[in-house]
């Protein structure tokens, strides 16, 4: 249990971090980065098709990606701790005691994402516009696993006197907190970019804003740090952030030049406006409105449904591709209707009363006499 204290807001918290679930302890800063992760799945899926797909072409994407951001982002944290890890390399497998960093995890899941994106044959700047505001929705929500390790906050050597200043164990001087710093930043971000991305110009826009957006706080937070990966004496962070947001300003000059100087206006910058994206989602949506109507048919089948002819024919020819020959239609001429109704008079004759044959033998005496009267 760690406590850290924030005496300028007079807040006091006291860390654990982990928590027992049925005798198993799983580390708090896990679950946060899980909730980070759906969440932001969740809104790739609310604005997939605004970039021009279908949910269901990428969710192939989505769990390679995930897979490459653990796996890149031990490795990129491995790689520049080399020395913790040489003389026993099965720690190295052991996330559970920590040692993840976003870049790496950016880049595993980046290549992931591309080579599924390849395999697939499907334009990958897009998606990546999109991936790039669910990554600062992620990164938001994932800081606090930080603020739960008591981990990711300033270099005491660097006091902090603003109003946010932290209070952790083992150090004397108040010092930044560089999770609440990077979280507001990404967070801020995330609403920004999730406007501003419905008047994106081209494909790969978003993608440099992030750029320059994340890289310039990463470079001014990464400068706070106590616990920065090194190179030699340069925080290997701050550099690769300074590095993204010169490369990424100067390609967002180059695109504005471009299209500004494009004569044709009939070009098309944002794949999700073209007719082959169009094309895949409508086809996609008629192939989940078949898959529906085929679940529909096997249900109402087992629910012991009497089908019609028409409907028993369709569905042996889309199940078993057995095409089953025209019923014979039931006969429907007048003889047919003639026989109907004889039938009905005798049987209104066989439950007539018994007193109508006394009546008609009456009747006949009466017409005899009259007829014998006349013919003298």
């Amino acid at each position: 249990m760690k406590t850290v204290n924030f005496p300028y807001l007079g807040l006091t918290f006291e860390m654990n971090p982990t928590i027992q679930v049925f005798g198993l302890e799983i580390a708090w800063y896990a679950i946060i980065i899980v909730a980070g992760m759906i969440l932001a799945m969740f809104y790739v899926y609310r604005r997939v098709k605004q970039f021009g797909y279908d949910f269901d072409q990428i969710i192939e994407v989505l769990f390679f990606g995930v897979i490459g951001g653990i796996v890149g982002a031990r490795l990129y944290y491995v790689i520049f701790s080399w020395e913790d890890y040489q003389d026993n390399l099965l720690d190295i497998f052991n996330l559970r005691s920590g040692g993840l960093a976003i870049y790496g995890g950016i880049i595993g899941a980046l290549i992931a994402g591309i080579i599924v994106f390849k395999v697939k044959k499907l334009p990958v700047i897009p998606f990546l516009d999109l991936a790039m505001i669910a990554f600062l929705l992620g990164q938001g929500i994932g800081r606090w696993g930080n603020f739960i390790n008591v981990e990711a906050y300033g270099d005491p050597s660097i006091p902090c006197t603003n109003i946010f200043a932290m209070e952790v164990p083992g150090v004397s001087s108040l010092v930044h907190p560089c999770f609440l710093y990077e979280s507001v930043w990404c967070l801020l971000g995330f609403v920004l970019f999730h406007f501003l991305s419905k008047k994106r110009r081209f494909d790969g826009e978003v993608v440099i804003w992030y750029c320059m957006w994340y890289g310039a706080e990463r470079a001014f937070v990464e400068g706070l740090r106590g616990d920065s990966l090194m190179l030699g004496s340069f925080r290997v962070s701050q550099l690769l952030s300074i590095l993204l947001v010169v490369v990424a300003a100067a390609i967002y000059v180059y695109m504005l030049i471009k299209i500004r100087r494009n004569p044709d206006p009939e070009r098309i910058w944002i794949y999700a406006d073209t007719p082959e994206s169009e094309k895949h989602l409508a086809d996609m949506e008629e192939e989940r409105r078949e898959e529906k109507e085929k679940a529909r048919k096997k249900r109402e089948a087992r629910r012991g449904r009497m089908l019609s002819s028409e409907e028993v024919h369709k569905a042996a020819q889309e199940e078993f591709g057995v095409v089953l020959p025209a019923e014979d239609q039931p006969e429907t001429d007048g003889s047919a209707q003639e026989a109907g109704e004889e039938a009905v008079s005798q049987e209104e004759s066989d439950t007539a009363s018994p007193e109508e044959p006394e009546a008609d033998l009456a009747q006949q005496e009466n017409e005899k006499e009259d007829t014998h009267g006349t013919d003298h």
